[in-house]
This record gives structure tokens, C-alpha cells and sequence, in this order.
């Protein structure tokens, strides 16, 4: 019998590998970082190629760390940066160009000439999704355009799609399947039917013939090749849905936030699809095989522990990620400075391509602590706006807040980010909540772990953070944050 489950979270900057054992708790972890390629301005490209071999490789240092034979591994659950594209040869396996990240913007003009028939939420109805060069279809109808004699080959069956999960499953086990999470995070998949829209794909002028089927989240999709010779692999989740399945958020109203790359809050709005009226996108939040699927309502933000990597290679503010922290309690507050962090158009709830970074309030006064709060806070204040919309949307007033992602550990932001919501935050003890989503979907595929109570009960709290600060002082540093968030609009 397997003592472990192994999951693979290939995210935007690095792939890691971690074992977790029958209490959920993990034993063992590799992680290794990969290119970002970024050919021209607003152009982001990974080498796919590259993240499988990084992904073979942190398998076997994992199992290596663990002590762990691959017979040890009961089933593989897959969890992955969504959105990225990539198409590669059915034969070969060899991709036909880089991966388009999520972050690409070279769609721009294609998402504009695409709304001027019906707008911005052309597609929304279907797919929950606003016209963005966030979102996969735009990319792979680029990339049939761009690369010589594509087309023609994905019309003959001979190209495959897929976003990163798909790639990794194709490349463990070669099935080509993805799961309702990720499908939906395409702009191809229609909500209600969970299957691809034929309206869609031929104004986008993409083959099916190229696209993985769609499964449930929780299921097993095939036997592991290689050095996991004969292990199941059984779950996949898109990253962010990974998270809020990691924080046991299974019933309607429960949400969580994760605070990676980018800051993505989830809320669970249970069997049916509430179309967002503030800007959220409607997804997927996961899907059991044999039962209905979970609807999401997703607030993202492009930009948040990004804009501490941007401090520390760009301007050299700090040496590691880590330094923020301290740097920030240098000062008392932000010093009046406010730093937008529009790098890539804003994404919830504004939905601004034109949009580009800013930071208003200048003085003689401010200095490098105050750059890296206003940067913290950003995050804080980003949150606040997407959660606000939840409530509008959703009409559920959220009472706590489940935080995981890297930047939890900074405890100056979280409680910055109880100030300014008002709700208690709350971290829990294994904060690698995205891992342990996928390995949950793994496990329970396989009967490793019995059903969704049993997982509930596993969750622990680590921290708690109460608000402290009063509701003027909010208030003031919010609106001082709307205002800012103007400022940068119609850049480009």
C-alpha cells in the first residue's frame, strides 16, 4: 500500500515536487526555478521543454530526500500556473515555440479587434470570462496565425494544445486530458455544458481536433511512465482552485486568497455559476468524478509578490525577497505614497489593458522603507477592492479570510490586510495549500483519503490576525488608494 502522495506544482517561476503523507502534511520538497524569457516589452514565454525536465528532476530529488521508493507513491496529483499555452507535435512531442505565459500581453490588438462585436463580455455568458490576453484561446489562435503552416497541421490533427497540466500529463503519462478547472480558464469552455464552445473556437478560428478532452478534477487519467513507472496519476487542479481545494473551502460562501505571483481570491458559490456584475470572472472551482460540478467566483490581481521581485532585481532595493519585511517597518506608515502596480493592464475588477504602473504622492520626504510598505500595501488594498466585489456579487459577507502563497509569511502584510478588510485572516499550518489541493484531488481519487470531511478535518490553523486599526484611518487610506488606481488609467 502507498504511504505518500506526490504532487507536482509547476507554477509561473518555478516547478516543485512534494511528498505528503496520510495526515496531509508534507515530507519531503524540490523545487527548482526555470527561465522567463521576455523577447520584447509585454512579451513573457517559458520554455516548456525545460519545465518538464525541471519537473522530472524535482520528482526524483523529492522521492530521494523522502528516502521513498516510486512503488511508496500511491497517485500523482498535477497543479500548474494556468492559462500558459502550449501547442506541440502529436508525434514528436516537441513543441512548436515557447510557451505563451499567462502574463503575455501580444494578444492586445487581437482581444480589441474581437470585442468591437459585442464588447469586452462577448463571450462572458458562456465562459464567465471577459475578452483578455490573460486567458488561453487568444494565445493559441496567435500562435496558428504566427508560426508557419500551423494552422493547416492543427486542422490535421497533428498539433496539440494544451495548458500546462495538459503538457505534464501528456509527458507522464500520455493522455491528452485536462480538467474542468483548467478548461475553463481558456475562454473556449462553455460553463453549462463543460465541453468547448463551437460558437467560440470558429470565431477564434481554432481546430478541436487539437484540444484535450475535459475531465473532472478528482479521477484517474492514466498510469505514470518512467522514473513513477505505474503510479496513477489521478488529480488535476489549476492552481488557484488547487489552493481553495488545499484550504478545505467546500462549501458555498467559503473563500481564500493566495498571494504568489499574482493575488488571486476564491470564493465557493457551490453547484451553480453566478455571473459576476464587478468584474470577477465565474470558473470553475473543481469537479469529482461522478458528481455535480463546484462553480468559483475569482477575483485576480496580476501583480502582487511580483512587485517585490521587481524592487529587489530591478531596483535593487533589497538582496533577497525575505529583506521587505524589515525595510518596510523602518518607517511608521507609507509616508503618503501610494504604488499601483499596473505593470501588465489591471485585472479585477477594472479589467484596464491601457493601464500601466504608478506611484503618486511623491515628497522629499519619502524614502526606500516607504517604496517597499506602499508596495506591501498595494497587495492589501488590491484585496480589499476584489473582495468587495464578492460581496456585491455574491451577496455572502465574508467573516474570515484563509490566506496561503509565499508572501503569508510576512506578517507586517497580514496584518495590514486584517486592518483593511475588517475580517479576521487566517493562515494555516501547512501553508503549501496549492501541493496539498492537488494531492487531496490525488488521494481521494485513489481512496487514499476517505472523502471531503475527513480532509476538512486535517486543516489546521498556524495564525490569526484580528483588525486593529480603526474604521476612519481605513477609510482615509483606501480612498487615497481608488484615487491612486485613477492615475493609471489610459497610459497606453
Amino acid at each position: 500500500m502507498g504511504r505518500y502522495i506526490l504532487a507536482i506544482d509547476q507554477g509561473t517561476t518555478s516547478t516543485r515536487c512534494i511528498l505528503f503523507d496520510a495526515q496531509g502534511m508534507p515530507v519531503a520538497m524540490a523545487q527548482q526555478e526555470h527561465r522567463q524569457i521576455y523577447p520584447r516589452p509585454g512579451w513573457v514565454e517559458h520554455d516548456a521543454l525545460e519545465i518538464w525536465e525541471n519537473t522530472e528532476g524535482v520528482v526524483r530529488q523529492a522521492l530521494a530526500k523522502a528516502g521513498a521508493r516510486p512503488a511508496e507513491v500511491l497517485a500523482i496529483g498535477i497543479t500548474n500556473q494556468r492559462e500558459t499555452t502550449v501547442i506541440w507535435e502529436r508525434e514528436t512531442g516537441r513543441p512548436i515555440y515557447n510557451a505563451i505565459v499567462w502574463q503575455d500581453t501580444r494578444t492586445d490588438a487581437l482581444c480589441a479587434e474581437l470585442s468591437q462585436e459585442g464588447g469586452q463580455d462577448r463571450f462572458r455568458p458562456r465562459t464567465g470570462l471577459p475578452l483578455a490576453t490573460y486567458f488561453s484561446g487568444p494565445k493559441i489562435a496567435w500562435l496558428l496565425e504566427h508560426i508557419p503552416g500551423a494552422r493547416a497541421r492543427a486542422e490535421r490533427g497533428e498539433l496539440l494544445f494544451g495548458n500546462i497540466d495538459t503538457w505534464l500529463i501528456w509527458n507522464l503519462c500520455g493522455e491528452h486530458v485536462t480538467d474542468v478547472t483548467n478548461a475553463s480558464r481558456t475562454l473556449l469552455m462553455n460553463l453549462h455544458t463543460l465541453d468547448w464552445d463551437d460558437h467560440i473556437l470558429s470565431v477564434l478560428g481554432i481546430p478541436r481536433a487539437m484540444l484535450p478532452r475535459i475531465r473532472p478534477s478528482v479521477e484517474i487519467y492514466g498510469t505514470a511512465r518512467g522514473v513513477l513507472e505505474g503510479v496513477p496519476v489521478a488529480g488535476d487542479l489549476g492552481d488557484q482552485q488547487a489552493a481553495l481545494f488545499g484550504q478545505t473551502c467546500f462549501a458555498p460562501g467559503e473563500a481564500k486568497n493566495t498571494y504568489g505571483t499574482g493575488c488571486f481570491m476564491l470564493l465557493n458559490t457551490g453547484e451553480t455559476p453566478i455571473p459576476s456584475q464587478a468584474g470577477l470572472l465565474t470558473t470553475l472551482a473543481y469537479q469529482i468524478a461522478g458528481q455535480p460540478a463546484i462553480y468559483a467566483l475569482e477575483g485576480s490581481i496580476a501583480i502582487s509578490g511580483a512587485l517585490v521581485q521587481w524592487l529587489r532585481d530591478n531596483l535593487g532595493l533589497i538582496s533577497k525577497s525575505a529583506e521587505i519585511e524589515a525595510l518596510a517597518r523602518s518607517v511608521e506608515d507609507n509616508g503618503g505614497i501610494y504604488f499601483v502596480p499596473a505593470f501588465s493592464g489591471l485585472f479585477a475588477p477594472y479589467w484596464r489593458s491601457d493601464a500601466r504602473g504608478v506611484i503618486v504622492g511623491l515628497t522629499r520626504y519619502v524614502n526606500k522603507g516607504h517604496l517597499a510598505r506602499a508596495a506591501l500595501e498595494a497587495t492589501a488594498y488590491q484585496t480589499r477592492e476584489v473582495l468587495e466585489a464578492m460581496e456585491a456579487d455574491s451577496g455572502v459577507k465574508l467573516s474570515v479570510l484563509k490566506v496561503d502563497g509565499g508572501m503569508v509569511v510576512n506578517e507586517l502584510l497580514m496584518q495590514f490586510q486584517a486592518d483593511m478588510l475588517g475580517v479576521p485572516v487566517v493562515r494555516p499550518k501547512v501553508i503549501e495549500t496549492t501541493a496539498l489541493g492537488a494531492a487531496y484531488a490525488a488521494g481521494l481519487a485513489t481512496g487514499f483519503w476517505r472523502d471531503l470531511e475527513s480532509l476538512r478535518q486535517q486543516w489546521q490553523v498556524d495564525r490569526r490576525w484580528q483588525p486593529q486599526m480603526d474604521a476612519e484611518r481605513r477609510e482615509q487610506l483606501y480612498a487615497g488608494w481608488k484615487k491612486a488606481v485613477t492615475r493609471t488609467f489610459d497610459w497606453v
